[in-house]
C-alpha cells in the first residue's frame, strides 16, 4: 500500500443537470472551481489510482447494503478556520445517511480517516466558496439563502475521483448503492 494522496477521493458527485446553480456561485467565490466538480467528499485524501482496481470490490461491498436516498441541498453554512478565513458550503440532508455511508466506506479504508478526525467528526458539505473574513462570508450566505431554490437528487452511487498533478478531478469509477434494488422492474402477473 502506497499511502494516501490528494490526487484521489471517494465522493458524491451530484448529477450534472443539478450543477448550474451551484457552479454559478462557485464561479464567483470558489478558487477550486477548476480543480473540482461540485462534490461532497467522503474519503479524502484517498489511495493512489493504482490501487483502485484492488480496492473497488471492497468499496462496492460496503455500499451495496446502503439503500439509495434523496439528498437535498437547501441550506448554506460555513466553517471558520483558525486563520480567520471561512469556507461557505451547502449542507446536504439527511446528514445522518451521509455519515452512515462515510462510516461504511471508512471502515474498509481505516487509514483514510482525515475527514472524520475533526472535533465534530465527519461533516458532509459541498463547498461553494472561500472568504477572507467571517463578515464577508455571512453577508454572502444571507444573500444566497434569501433566493436559493433547494436542489434534490437521488443518491444512487459514490464516485472514485482522480486527477493528474496539474489537472482537474474526473470520475474514474462509480460505486453503486444497493445495486438494482430500487431499479428492478416489478413482475407482471
Amino acid at each position: 500500500m502506497a499511502g494516501k494522496t490528494h490526487h484521489t477521493a471517494v465522493a458524491i458527485v451530484p448529477p450534472e443537470e443539478a450543477w448550474e446553480p451551484i457552479q454559478a456561485i462557485r464561479r464567483q467565490h470558489d478558487r477550486q472551481i477548476h480543480r473540482w466538480m461540485p462534490h461532497i467528499n467522503l474519503l479524502y485524501p484517498f489511495r493512489p489510482q493504482e490501487e483502485f482496481e484492488a480496492i473497488t470490490p471492497t468499496l462496492v461491498a460496503a455500499c451495496v447494503v446502503i439503500e439509495p436516498f434523496v439528498i437535498t441541498l437547501g441550506e448554506f453554512r460555513f466553517f471558520q478556520h483558525g486563520s480567520g478565513r471561512c469556507t461557505l458550503w451547502l449542507a446536504p440532508k439527511p446528514a445522518e445517511a451521509l455519515q452512515r455511508l462515510q462510516t461504511a466506506l471508512q471502515a474498509v479504508c481505516p487509514d483514510c480517516d482525515d475527514l472524520s478526525r475533526f472535533p465534530a467528526g465527519f461533516t458532509p458539505h459541498l463547498s461553494v466558496g472561500q472568504f477572507p473574513a467571517r463578515r464577508d462570508c455571512e453577508q454572502v450566505r444571507e444573500q444566497l439563502q434569501a433566493t436559493w431554490q433547494p436542489i434534490s437528487f437521488l443518491l444512487s452511487e459514490a464516485a472514485l475521483l482522480g486527477r493528474e498533478p496539474d489537472g482537474p478531478f474526473r470520475i474514474v469509477q462509480r460505486i453503486p448503492l444497493a445495486e438494482g434494488v430500487k431499479l428492478s422492474p416489478s413482475p407482471r402477473g
